[in-house]
C-alpha cells in the first residue's frame, strides 16, 4: 500500500533544514513538492531533501526536483538529495540528469 503524499520541513540547524518526502512524487504532487522547496530556499541556506520514503517520481516530479536545485543555485544556497530511492535513480539515470544534483552519501 502506498502512502500518501506528504513533505515536511525540519530545522536542523540556524541555516539548515531537512525535507523529508513521503509517498509518491508526481503530476499532482509535484506542485507541493515546488513549494515547499522554493520556500526553504528563501529560509535556509543548507537543504537537506530526505527521499526514503519516496515511492514513485515521474517527470513531473523530477522537474519539480531540478527546478529546486536551479533556484537554490541562484540564491546561493545549497540543496542536497539524501536516500535517493531506486525508483528515482533510475529515473536520474535514464534522463541524464543525475549531474545536476548533489547527492549525500549516508555516514
Amino acid at each position: 500500500m502506498l502512502d500518501a503524499f506528504r513533505v515536511e520541513v525540519q530545522d536542523s540547524g540556524p541555516d539548515d533544514c531537512q525535507v523529508f518526502v513521503t509517498g509518491e512524487l508526481d503530476i499532482a504532487t509535484a506542485p507541493d513538492l515546488r513549494m515547499t522547496l522554493y520556500s526553504a530556499v528563501t529560509t535556509y541556506r543548507r537543504i537537506s531533501v530526505d527521499l526514503s520514503n519516496l515511492q514513485f517520481c515521474d517527470c513531473a516530479g523530477l522537474n519539480a526536483l531540478i527546478g529546486a536545485v536551479r533556484r537554490a543555485q541562484a540564491h546561493g544556497c545549497d540543496l542536497r538529495l539524501r536516500a535517493v530511492p531506486q525508483v528515482l535513480a533510475r529515473l536520474l539515470r535514464l534522463t541524464h540528469t543525475r549531474g545536476a544534483f548533489t547527492l549525500e552519501t549516508n555516514p
